[in-house]
C-alpha cells in the first residue's frame, strides 16, 4: 500500500512539474504570462468531459438534482480553487522563489486542521513527525536553490507576494478537503463536473477583467500553441487523477507527496534553463520521501460521531415486533383435562 501510494503521489508531482515547466518556458522565452487563461482552458476541458457526463445522468445523481441541492456550495468551491491557482502564480511577480516554496507549505497545517474538524481525522505523533521531516526536506531544497544562485530576483513587493502565497495555500487546503469529502462520500465525477462548470464561469469572468490585454499581445505560433496544449493536458490529467489518489489515501498525504514537484521541475530546468546542480537537491528529495513514507506507514483514524439515544417508542416497537415473531415461530399449546384426570396435550 505504501509503495502504491508513493508511486501515485509521484505521478501527480510529474503532472505538476509539466504545468510549471511549460508556464516558465512561456514566460521566459515568449514573455507570455497568462495564468488565468491557462486555468480557463483547464476548467473548460473539465466542463466538456465531466459536466457533460453529469448532464447525461438521470435520477438523484443528475446534473439538475445536484445543482438544485448543492449549487451554492460548489460556487464557493469553484471560487476557492480558481483563486488559489491565480494567487500562487501571481505571487511570483512580487516575491522570491524561496518565499513561495516555504510559505506554500503553510497549506499543510491548514489542511490537517480542516481535516481534523471537518473530516474528523485523528492524527498520531508519528504523523506530526513525518510532516516535520517533509518540511525539513523543503528547507533543504530552498537552501540548495540559494547556493545554486536561483535567487536572482527579489521581487517588487515582498509583503504582497507573501500574503498572496499564504492566501493561496489556505484556499488550496479548503479545496483539497472539500475534494476529499466529495470523492469519498459522493462521487469523483460530481466533483470534477461541478468544479469544471463553476470554475469555467468564474475564471472566464476574471479572465475578461484582468488578462484580456495580455492575451491580445500574444504572438501566436505553433510552439506557443504546443506549450499551451501541453500545459492544459498536464493540468487536466492532474485534476482527473488527483481524486483517484485522494480516495485511496487522503488529501494530507497527497500534499506531502507532491512536495517533490519542485525537484522534478529543477531537473528539467537543468537542461531547459541551465540551472546549476547541487547535491542538496538529491538530499532534499530523500528527506521528503522518508517523511512521506513515514506518514503513510501509520493510517490515520476517523473519530466516530457520538451516537444519539434512540427514542423510547422505537425500542417498544422493536420489542413488540420481536414478540410477534416469537409468537409466529412457537407452536401454540393447548391443555385439556378429561373426567378421568388424564391430561391430554395437543399442539397446533
Amino acid at each position: 500500500h505504501i509503495l502504491k501510494t508513493m508511486i501515485l503521489g509521484q505521478m501527480l508531482s510529474l503532472f505538476i512539474c509539466g504545468t510549471a515547466v511549460t508556464s516558465q518556458y512561456l514566460a521566459e522565452q515568449y514573455q507570455v504570462n497568462t495564468p488565468m487563461f491557462q486555468s480557463f482552458i483547464n476548467y473548460s476541458l473539465l466542463l466538456l468531459v465531466y459536466t457533460t457526463m453529469l448532464a447525461f445522468r438521470t435520477g438523484n445523481d443528475s446534473l439538475w438534482q445536484i445543482l438544485k441541492q448543492r449549487w451554492w456550495k460548489y460556487i464557493f468551491l469553484g471560487l476557492a480553487d480558481v483563486e488559489a491557482n491565480y494567487m500562487i502564480v501571481k505571487a511570483y511577480q512580487y516575491t522570491t522563489l524561496t518565499s513561495v516554496q516555504l510559505l506554500d507549505c503553510f497549506g499543510i497545517p491548514v489542511l490537517m486542521a480542516l481535516s481534523w474538524f471537518i473530516l474528523r481525522a485523528r492524527y498520531r505523533l508519528i504523523h506530526f513527525l513525518a510532516v516535520a521531516i517533509c518540511l525539513l526536506g523543503v528547507g533543504t531544497m530552498v537552501g540548495a536553490d540559494i547556493l545554486a544562485g536561483r535567487q536572482d530576483s527579489e521581487g517588487s513587493d515582498v509583503v504582497i507576494g507573501d500574503v498572496l502565497v499564504l492566501l493561496g495555500a489556505s484556499l488550496y487546503a479548503i479545496s483539497n478537503v472539500s475534494e476529499e469529502y466529495i470523492v469519498k462520500n459522493l462521487s469523483r465525477v460530481e466533483f470534477l463536473g461541478m468544479v469544471g462548470l463553476f470554475g469555467t464561469i468564474i475564471s472566464g469572468l476574471q479572465l475578461a477583467i484582468v488578462e484580456h490585454r495580455e492575451i491580445m499581445r500574444i504572438q501566436w505560433n505553433w510552439k506557443i500553441a504546443l506549450l499551451f496544449t501541453v500545459f492544459a493536458l498536464c493540468m487536466f490529467a492532474l485534476y482527473s487523477f488527483m481524486p483517484v489518489v485522494i480516495k485511496v489515501t487522503s488529501a494530507t498525504s497527497v500534499n506531502l507527496g507532491i512536495l517533490t514537484a519542485d525537484l522534478y521541475s529543477l531537473f528539467f530546468g537543468l537542461f531547459l534553463f541551465f540551472y546549476k546542480f547541487s547535491g542538496l537537491y538529491i538530499l532534499s528529495f530523500v528527506i521528503i520521501m522518508v517523511g512521506f513514507i513515514l506518514y503513510c506507514s501509520t493510517p490515520t483514524r476517523t473519530a466516530e460521531p457520538t451516537a444519539l439515544p434512540q427514542p423510547g417508542s422505537t425500542g417498544l416497537d422493536n420489542a413488540a415486533l420481536k414478540l410477534e415473531e416469537n409468537d409466529s415461530e412457537t407452536p401454540a399449546i393447548t391443555v385439556q383435562f378429561t373426567t378421568g384426570e388424564t391430561v391430554v396435550v395437543s399442539t397446533d
